[in-house]
């Protein structure tokens, strides 16, 4: 299964943001198909806007300058955007990056052309000829924001699938991790012992959301627990009491006894080394960090998943009611998946040419 996706590119919302919009049961079937929604969405995002959003270490090489009718002192990057440099080569020569300016120095990242510092003594060659003279090594995309994410739980080295981590909360499958110099493509989930056991018996009754454990610093808000049969959502934590949703995910409303372990979603299965990294081991308890897509590509993306999925349940027979003035419909309240689109585009879209001017 690994061999298949390593190509894989990553999505801009994971398989949880869909299910909880959707209010979708765990069913392998359901997340095939939600996977799939996911993934053609984030794919639709990057054509609305003409970018990709999401960060890359690579080395691309230009011709020399002059291929470009450009000024000589001045390399445009073209549709490959980036967000941090690392170093240039040209004609063989290594170019001090601190001699090279990023333009827009003002906006960027992202940023769309390099400029050798006319004050320098730098400067652009073509070596044995114009073509791909000029080799950027960076990181390319949009922006690369990033969150805390936990740590890893466990040593684990560079040739491991599965990651055990701290907070199952943070991460979701379609997440991007880095840890270190490394990124991983979360690509499954599944539980793993918290360490935490109940307290007390528990009742099959739906009122009854309040659950002692033994010690609930082992657990987060957000995540969702398993224990017996039954999944439940952690919605607050004082001191050692748990305040839960109870049957989340479909699962049964049941009786439970005090001393049950308590069970979190928190191995992951990853694709290693993945947007250019190279794959290293990983210590134990050495922070992540989950790569952040803008708002508004997150928001279209679960939209147009959402919109995929409903459709294929009516069987691709359902319509949209035209929002326009002139239709004598009254405009919905709530954001259309069009009026989504429009507002990813207005913040987010690149003009659709080769160079950017």
């Amino acid at each position: 299964m690994t061999q298949v996706i390593d190509y894989m590119e990553p999505w801009y919302a994971t398989r949880e943001d869909v299910k909880d919009a959707l209010d979708y049961k765990v069913t392998a079937r359901a997340d095939a198909r939600i996977d799939r929604a996911i993934a053609a969405g984030s794919r639709s995002v990057d054509r609305l806007c003409h970018r990709r959003f999401y960060p890359v270490l690579d080395a691309r090489s230009w011709d020399w300058p002059n291929g470009q009718y450009a000024r000589s002192w001045r390399l445009w990057l073209d549709n490959s955007e980036l967000v941090e440099l690392h170093g240039v080569v040209s004609g063989g020569v290594t170019i001090p990056t601190d001699t090279v300016i990023l333009q827009p120095n003002r906006s960027g990242p992202p940023y769309r052309s390099l400029e050798i510092d006319l004050s320098s003594s730098s400067a652009f060659s073509t070596g044995d000829t114009q073509q791909n003279a000029i080799t950027v090594t960076g990181l390319w995309g949009y922006k690369n924001v990033e969150r805390p994410a936990g740590t890893a739980v466990g040593a684990v080295d560079e040739a491991a699938t599965t990651l055990t981590v701290s907070d199952a909360s943070l991460v979701g499958v379609g997440s991007v991790l880095r840890a270190g110099g490394e990124r991983l493509l979360v690509t499954g989930r599944s539980m793993a012992d918290t360490g935490a056991t109940l307290a007390a018996d528990v009742t099959a009754q739906a009122n009854a959301v309040t659950l002692q454990l033994a010690d609930a610093s082992l657990v987060h808000e957000d995540e969702v627990l398993l224990f017996d049969g039954e999944r439940v959502r952690v919605d607050d934590i004082a001191g050692d009491t748990v305040v839960v949703r109870r049957q989340w995910d479909g699962t049964p409303l049941a009786a439970h006894t005090a001393g049950t372990h308590v069970y979190a979603p928190r191995t992951l299965t990853v694709v290693r080394g993945a947007l250019g990294t190279t794959a290293a081991s990983i210590a134990d308890g050495a922070p992540l960090v989950a790569w952040e897509p803008p708002a508004l590509v997150r928001t279209l993306t679960i939209a147009e998943a959402v919109m995929t999925l409903s459709q294929e349940l009516a069987g691709y027979a359902r319509t949209s009611r035209s929002s326009s003035s002139g239709s004598g419909e009254q405009r919905p309240l709530q954001p259309t998946v069009d009026d989504i689109r429009q507002q990813c585009l207005t913040a987010h879209g690149r003009m659709a040419r080769t160079r950017a001017v």
